[in-house]
């Protein structure tokens, strides 16, 4: 990307993505770096969290799981990234074997702006957001105040009000 663009007209076409990257198996730091690292290739990275180790969520993964929140300031779509990203999970060994179940890499898409899309392939904010506390704790972390388009209630908001019991400490 690396343009710099001094009209108004081409800063509105660019929109904040928010990504989870996480995975539980093989040298998952290496792995989450890598991810970072090649998800910037859809734009500047403007807010990175903490990385957390987290325990396993959805009763099917067995070991823990490295997770990251990132911004990205893209002018990409959000049917573009999610074609890019699950690019980037099959290069980093990604195996769709089992729902919810052990990964190299998993990235999801969180928001994108405050748009909502309700998609076969894609839903925008994220379905489970509310119910995750490895997505609550490094959002709230880097978008403390950002609002849910859908249930208008911020990150630190829903992070209160989450009943997920799971472990999630910084790594």
């Amino acid at each position: 990307m690396g343009h710099v663009y001094k009209s108004n007209y081409w800063r509105r076409m660019f929109k904040k993505a928010v990504l989870i990257l996480g995975g539980n198996k093989g040298d998952r730091n290496a792995l989450l770096t890598s991810a970072v690292k090649a998800v910037s290739e859809l734009g500047e990275v403007t807010a990175k969290s903490k990385v957390y180790e987290t325990e396993a969520w959805g009763g099917v993964a067995k070991g823990p799981f490295l997770n990251q929140i990132v911004e990205i300031e893209t002018t990409y779509s959000p049917f573009e990234i999610l074609n890019f990203i699950q690019k980037i999970e099959i290069v980093l060994g990604r195996k769709r074997d089992e729902h919810w179940g052990d990964r190299t890499m998993d990235i999801d898409i969180i928001y994108f702006g405050g748009q909502v899309i309700e998609a076969v392939e894609l839903e925008i904010p994220h379905p489970y957001l509310s119910e995750r506390k490895f997505v609550l704790i490094p959002l709230a972390e880097i978008l403390p105040d950002f609002i849910h388009p859908i249930t208008g209630k911020s990150s630190l908001q829903m992070l209160k009000e989450c009943r997920d019991k799971s472990e999630v400490k910084e790594f």
